[in-house]
Order: C-alpha cells, then structure tokens, then sequence
C-alpha cells in the first residue's frame, strides 16, 4: 500500500474547512491530479454522496468510483473508490487549531489480491503525486474563503 499524510493549517473555521475539503466536487481547485469530478449520488458532501473521479494518468485518464463511507459533519469524511484495479481511500480530519483549523488529509492507494506485489512500485509516485495535492491544497486553504 502506498500512503500519503499531509497536515495543514488554515486560518478557516474548522467548519468552513471541513465543507470545502469534503465535497469533492472541489478536489480540481486543489489537486493538480484530479481532471474532472461528478456527483453522481447526493448533493454535495454527505453520508450518501457519490462521486466519479477523473484523474491524470498514463498512458490515459483514469476515472474512479468514490463512495462517502464515513460522515462525521465538520470532522471527518471517509471516501473510498475504485476503479481499474486501484482501491484509494481518503480520511479527511478536521480539528480546531488556535484560530483556525488543522486539516489532515490521510490517503491510501492499494491494489487487490496478488497485484498488491505492485504495491511497492506505486510509493514514489504517490509520494510525487501526494506532495503536488498537498501544494495545492495548503495554497486553497490559505486564500480567503467564498461566502456563498
């Protein structure tokens, strides 16, 4: 299993962080890796929604399944998908930090059964491709929030 932990601050409301981390419809803002999203179940984040996720690959595009496995409003959402023999599952922890929030974005990338010998072989580019989310999702978190 590949894994990639990134913590970051922002001077957000833990509330305000947690809405804007959990629906992936905002993924694309931050993620250089993330082409495309559509909700395809629910509206929003929430215990039910479900999402298509487009992301950059090689040789193509690669689209995957994520289902809200866990729901906890304001402080974490579990998101799992799947797709083309990958599994990723994401915990997205939101916790009060001084006047702000500190957003842990936990990842998991694994392949099933006897692929998992290729496990190994995806670490360095799930650490690349985690370290250019994290840029990106430190750099959106920094900005001042959109009042609707």
């Amino acid at each position: 299993m590949a894994r990639y932990i990134a913590r970051v601050w922002s001077a957000w409301t833990p509330e305000r962080a947690f809405a804007f981390m959990a629906d992936m419809r905002t993924f694309p803002t931050w993620d250089p890796g993330v082409t495309r999203v559509t909700q395809v179940r629910g509206e929003g984040d929430g215990p039910d929604a479900v999402f298509d996720v487009t992301v950059a690959g090689f040789p193509r595009d690669l689209t995957l399944r994520y289902a809200t496995e866990h729901h906890d409003p304001g402080r974490e959402v579990l998101l799992v998908g799947r797709g083309f023999g990958l599994t990723s599952t994401d915990r997205i922890t939101v916790t009060p930090a001084g006047d702000g929030a500190l957003v842990t974005y936990d990842a998991d990338l694994s392949l099933p059964g006897p692929l998992r010998l290729g496990d190994l072989a995806l670490r360095p580019a799930f650490q690349r491709i985690g370290g250019r989310a994290e840029r990106g999702m430190r750099a959106a978190l920094t900005q001042a929030p959109v009042v609707p």
